[in-house]
């Protein structure tokens, strides 16, 4: 885990992505301080999850910088002079952001623990004994210390997206993302998820969510962001933001998500 410092931890500057002619983010700018929260809302198409995939290098942004402890991202200036990271300086950089999808995306054929464990054994050569023991207290951490040897298929929504929590946190990353994590459970699995994130939270977590669960966004986040087309058009405290927006499309939106 990167040290916290009183400067931002990240900062996005003019992120800009689009494809063809469909412009999705339109240079977005922000930052994020180390154990801050940041709640991200917006209606689908609005350039949210496109944001998280660009911060986590799994897409490549057309103008703009993404620059996390000091290092920019996704390029190589080893000499002297930026270049576009190669494949293989992407994995690496990787490892310091964190993500977890809508979809759980675990292996079907692997358990709980192997699961989590893979993450180190691929993503960091760490030897499997040491992976697993990783792994076994990462599953403990969300609370599925005894699921650990339970597949896929014997878990619920609500497991499963804990197990992909921990196989996120098995690596340390030094800002973690979510992209709606609780939009493919049923309601009644959702609150052991939000459970999860709100410790992680409390134990000063660096944490990035777009998420349409409002309550969690005002017992949880430190800023909440309102994403519109491609641009943020509101950003503040979540009194400030669900008390009196400003903006008219946020007044809006939060009429229907209430």
């Amino acid at each position: 885990m990167i040290p916290s410092t009183i400067e931002p931890l990240l900062s996005v500057s003019d992120l800009a992505k689009s494809y063809g002619a469909n412009e999705i983010l339109k240079g977005v700018n922000f930052s994020i301080k180390a154990g801050e929260v940041k709640a991200i809302l917006g209606a689908s198409g609005s350039g949210k999850s496109t944001m998280l995939r660009l911060i986590a290098l799994l897409e490549r942004a057309d103008r703009g910088e993404i620059v996390l402890a000091g290092r920019r991202l996704g390029v190589d200036d080893r000499r002297g002079k930026e270049t576009a990271a190669s494949e293989r300086q992407l994995a690496y950089q990787r490892r310091d952001v964190g993500m977890v999808f809508q979809q759980f995306n675990l292996f079907p054929h692997m358990d709980a623990l192997h699961n989590v464990a893979l993450a180190l054994t691929v993503v960091q050569n760490v030897r499997r004994r040491e992976a697993l023991e990783a792994a076994a207290e990462m599953l403990n951490r969300v609370g599925l210390g005894n699921r650990s040897h339970k597949y896929p298929r014997e878990l619920s929504g609500g497991q499963q997206q804990r197990v992909a929590i921990a196989r996120a946190l098995v690596l340390n990353p030094s800002v973690l993302l979510f992209d709606e994590p609780t939009s493919a459970l049923d309601v009644e699995l959702v609150g052991e998820v939000l459970k999860v994130m709100e410790s992680l939270a409390a134990e000063g977590m660096t944490m990035i969510v777009v998420t349409h669960e409002i309550g969690f966004a005002k017992r949880v986040a430190d800023e909440v962001l309102m994403f519109d087309r491609g641009s943020i058009i509101e950003q503040a405290d979540p009194e400030t933001f669900f008390g009196s927006p400003a903006h008219e499309r946020t007044r809006s939106f939060l009429s229907h998500v209430r």
